[in-house]
């Protein structure tokens, strides 16, 4: 009986302790999986502490061991573009293997609901799904997820692009991938890590907001919005209770039960958090390999453009920190046009955060696809997403991938003022300035001392357009396609539009949101 009873005990001790810890890694590795091309390509997971984990892919093989908290990490050596390959990771107890891995280009796909925009909700959508035959590229879509610190876990999964595959899947990610397919020949791996309706903060790393005094408000906004949570909890419970008490004596007494008392908004929980997103849709992808980032968001800090010309460059600068990567590439979209076309010159906070993302591109290694001409006034979310996506493919193709392709509509570079006339010359003009339908130059208004700004007449001479008006005879100030859905019509030879620009500097609409 004392054997029996000492077996048993035996037996209940090894069921108490814990379960070899087996081998595992995050989903971004599996089946169908792209890796970076011709940069180490970046390995990690968790297994027992002290285990020896090695990792194999192709031709290239690394081992480590497991620190004391379980969690390992390795860099294999690059590869060129191919595949199929199979990546196989070995563990004492357990191994992995995932095949269908190919090894070629790798960018994340981010920003709001423009960016999510499916290309079932696009243009010509029948047709794009039935011939979105792609099996080489291959589409990963990030789980929409909030947190309070950076995390390492995500839900996600690969999949070859296949009419099966792609409807629900980020129409701008997409026909930027296929450009990108199309002209470099090499796999492609799109990463679709984006939220209808968040603000930039929400993408970007704490510290990044933390150290700047024009950032520093929104941070203690988001921590004064958690603290009062439990605030609002507790009166939360006493509404709770009142409402018992309420409903108990109304039904006894044959009368209506009163609507209970709302449950508090969490704000631990918003999409809208100040790095709530980055910390949950972003973090869990360090340090995965890839070779840059395209951006589609602005929409929910067009109130707050002045705003946004710093928080928008911390933002990437965040994210190129967290993946060690200082060429971290970064392609953004600027606002499409949108509302009403207005009768007369007047400000406008979508000029002003078109502005800031045009002063974005003094940060290297970025770029910037205008679809000025493609907005659509009633609806937020254009759904010509095919041009979006190859206006973006254009720019990388010139700075990632040394195409020699015109990337870029003419962009503003200066202004000399000649007599009544001023005197706009344009970079960028490839094949020569031009304009698109009739009716002669569209979208330039100017001013003088007064600063009040008026329809211009404006022509174009080689690569500059002269703009004058009648009621301004000494010019100070030019600005183009300066409003939410401005009517203007400058091309370059590409048939690339030009970019909205203002030569002054005076405070506009959003200047106190800053």
């Amino acid at each position: 009986m004392k054997r029996m009873l000492g077996f048993a005990w035996l037996l209940a001790a090894l069921a108490a302790l814990p379960a070899a810890a087996e081998v595992r890694v995050t989903p971004l590795f599996g089946d169908n999986m792209v890796v970076q091309r011709e940069e180490p390509i970046a390995v990690w997971g968790t297994a027992a502490a002290g285990e020896t984990v090695t990792v194999k892919l192709g031709t290239s093989q690394a081992g480590v061991t497991a620190d004391e908290q379980g969690k390992w990490s390795l860099s294999l050596p690059e590869l060129k573009a191919g595949g199929p390959h199979e990546l196989t990771i070995q563990g004492k107890g357990n191994s992995l293997t995932f095949k269908n891995v190919f090894v070629g280009e790798v960018w994340i796909c981010s920003g709001q609901s423009n960016m999510e925009w499916s290309v079932k909700m696009s243009n010509d959508a029948d047709k794009e799904i039935a011939e979105a035959n792609y099996p080489n590229i291959r589409l990963f879509t990030v789980k929409k997820t909030v947190a309070g610190k950076p995390q390492s876990g995500l839900e996600g999964s690969w999949s070859e692009c296949s009419p099966e595959s792609i409807p629900t899947f980020s129409a701008v990610g997409y026909f930027f991938g296929r450009e990108l397919h199309k002209e470099l020949g090499v796999p492609i791996g799109l990463i679709n890590s984006s939220w209808g309706g968040t603000p930039a903060e929400a993408w970007t790393e704490r510290p990044f907001l933390e150290k700047d005094p024009m950032l520093i408000p929104i941070v203690e906004k988001w921590d004064k919005n958690v603290l009062g949570l439990i605030e609002q909890l507790n009166n939360y419970g006493q509404q709770l209770l009142t409402w018992r008490a309420t409903s108990n004596f109304a039904e006894a007494a044959g009368n209506p039960v009163p609507e209970p008392p709302k449950f508090p908004d969490d704000p631990r929980r918003s999409p809208h958090r100040a790095s709530g997103l980055f910390n949950g849709m972003i973090a869990p992808l360090v340090p995965y390999s890839v070779r840059g980032a395209i951006w589609y968001q602005g929409e929910s800090n067009a109130g707050r453009a002045y705003q946004y010309r710093t928080l928008f460059p911390a933002m990437i600068q965040s994210w190129r920190a967290a993946f060690k990567q200082e060429d971290l590439s970064f392609h953004f979209v600027q606002l499409a046009n949108f509302t009403e076309v207005l009768p007369e010159p007047a400000e406008s906070d979508w000029a002003e955060l078109r502005e800031a993302q045009t002063m974005t591109l003094a940060l290297p290694h970025t770029g910037m696809a205008v679809i000025i001409d493609i907005g659509e006034a009633k609806d937020i979310h254009p759904r010509n997403k095919q041009d979006v996506g190859k206006r973006l493919a254009l720019n990388a193709l010139a700075k990632d991938y040394a195409k020699k392709v015109p990337y870029s509509g003419p962009m503003f570079e200066k202004l000399e003022v000649k007599e009544d006339r001023a005197v706009v010359t344009f970079k960028h003009a490839d094949g020569g300035l031009q304009t698109k339908g009739e009716g002669g130059l569209k979208g330039f208004a100017i001013a003088g001392e007064d600063k009040q700004f008026v329809w211009a007449d404006a022509k174009i001479e080689g690569n500059t357009v002269v703009v004058s008006s009648e009621k301004v005879t000494k010019p100070v100030a030019v600005r183009y396609a300066w409003a939410n859905n401005p009517v203007c019509n400058l091309y370059n030879g590409a048939g690339l539009p030009a970019s909205p620009f203002r030569t002054d500097d005076w405070p506009g609409k959003t200047y106190e949101a800053r």
